[in-house]
């Protein structure tokens, strides 16, 4: 669908979020202390529009930390399919990138029927914003997103330029066309300014060329080694990333006759995660857990890019200060 461009004023601010309650639940970026949180907001000064990002990513809302999939009642397993409808403000596009990476796994036949019931049911408006230290997304091509979302703002010094990239995001224009405005040569003025100082903001970069391959030559690096012994092997950068999907499923019996099955996040950095029947582990060691996660964010599907979208998420929440970048830079340092 080609995308669409209107202006949206200042002033009529309030009265969009206000008309966006009528398709859901609305959740955005809030100031939780020192970091952000998607939470239910009710009125536009509860947000915080201006963050970097949020601890938890949005795939918070499709595929849960912690849900209950089946119940045993009476003998028979029943599905928990339950979703209601949402709109989630504010998204950056590496966070519209992540989830596209998580629908080519959750949406392919055959699909989850928890993943897709939310999704279906979820407007998504992302939102512009500037790099800090820690984003590299320029490097992977997610700086930007040109699908993936219902409407896209990109602020303005008067108002918000508007990017509509779906049908529905068409009937929110179409409904609420008095809101709106034609967008003028001095928007796309300021919106080309915005960009161009936006792009030329990133710190942090990460050279593509090469890397598939400096990676199959690097697996005895000692720079894997070197980190794996500052790693703690916490998983924080497995919790917080918005491409990861693994997860563990368990049976918690409640009585004799009713149980709950249960899928919760689960990290290839526990010891655990490579445990198979009969007792063997294929990834026993930190070293080659630590190394395992690199080799799949790193990975490049031609079709798909990369399985990182250079979020910085755990640059900053990594409790020992790893850096993505920097153990890359290094692996490829180490190459003679």
């Amino acid at each position: 669908m080609p995308l669409r461009y209107i202006k949206l004023p200042s002033e009529n601010f309030e009265k969009f979020f206000k008309s966006l309650e009528a398709w859901g639940t609305v959740y955005a970026p809030v100031r939780k202390g020192s970091i952000y949180s998607f939470q239910e907001v009710h009125d536009p000064s509860e947000m915080a529009l201006d963050y970097n990002r949020t601890m938890l990513p949005p795939k918070k809302f499709f595929f849960r930390p912690k849900e209950a999939v089946l119940r045993l009642k009476n003998g028979r397993w029943e599905e928990e399919v339950e979703a209601e409808p949402m709109v989630l403000f504010g998204l950056h596009s590496c966070d519209i990138h992540g989830l596209k990476i998580l629908d080519r796994v959750y949406l392919d036949e055959p699909a989850d029927p928890y993943y897709k019931s939310r999704r279906e049911k979820t407007l998504i408006i992302g939102i512009s914003c500037m790099p800090d230290e820690y984003c590299f997304c320029k490097s992977l091509g997610t700086h930007f997103a040109m699908d993936g979302f219902d409407l896209f703002l990109h602020e303005l010094p008067d108002g918000w330029l508007v990017r509509i990239g779906s049908v529905r995001g068409h009937e929110i224009a179409w409904e609420n066309g008095e809101l709106f405005e034609d967008v003028t040569d001095e928007d796309l003025a300021n919106f080309k300014e915005f960009e161009e100082r936006r792009a030329n903001a990133f710190q942090k970069e990460l050279p593509q060329e090469g890397l598939a391959d400096m990676l199959d030559l690097a697996y005895n690096s000692p720079v894997w080694k070197k980190y794996a012994e500052i790693c703690l092997a916490c998983g924080n950068c497995n919790m917080v990333c918005p491409t990861c999907r693994c997860y563990e499923v368990c049976d918690r019996w409640i009585d004799a006759y009713k149980s709950v099955r249960e899928r919760r996040y689960d990290s290839c950095f526990m010891e655990n995660h490579g445990l198979v029947a009969g007792g063997h582990n294929f990834r026993p060691t930190r070293l080659d857990r630590f190394r395992h996660r690199y080799y799949c964010k790193s990975y490049f599907d031609p079709s798909a890019g990369y399985n990182c979208v250079g979020c910085g998420r755990c640059d900053e929440f990594c409790p020992a200060k790893i850096e993505h970048v920097k153990v890359l830079e290094e692996v490829r340092g180490s190459l003679k």
